[in-house]
């Protein structure tokens, strides 16, 4: 039971920034951020976000700074609209997921031959393997 209150908490805790981000920072260093997941610990201790720059190209470092300036502020907001008895710390991370799976993809298309890629087909047996009839 304490697995499906967290993944709730996480998903609330995700549309609830992502809508303060979108509607009442005012911080120019933020932008418009994209909230791509929360982790919540289950002890409400903290609350870790991952976010990607907007598309308009902020500096991530900017971003952090400014998304860890607007911490209380968002943190307070979150205790308005989240009936808990606590609302975690706030913990900012820039989210790096498409980095790893553009470099997992790039390996792997060296090491896959072009006619392999994407189709699923098997090399084409050898003419010396034995005849299965």
């Amino acid at each position: 039971m304490p697995g499906k209150r967290i993944a709730r908490l996480n998903e609330q805790f995700k549309r609830e920034v992502t809508q303060i981000l979108r509607t009442e920072v005012r911080d120019p260093r933020v932008g418009l951020p994209t909230v791509t997941g929360v982790e919540v610990t289950p002890d409400l201790w903290m609350a870790r976000i991952f976010v990607r720059p907007g598309l308009t190209g902020e500096d991530e470092g900017e971003l952090l700074e400014g998304l860890e300036a607007a911490s209380p502020f968002i943190r307070r907001k979150l205790g308005e609209l989240l009936t808990l008895r606590r609302v975690p710390e706030l913990r900012f991370q820039v989210d790096r997921t498409l980095e790893r799976a553009e470099r997992i993809e790039s390996i792997l298309r060296e090491v896959i031959p072009p006619e392999e890629r994407g189709l699923g087909l098997r090399p084409e047996p050898d003419s010396e393997s034995p005849d299965p009839e």
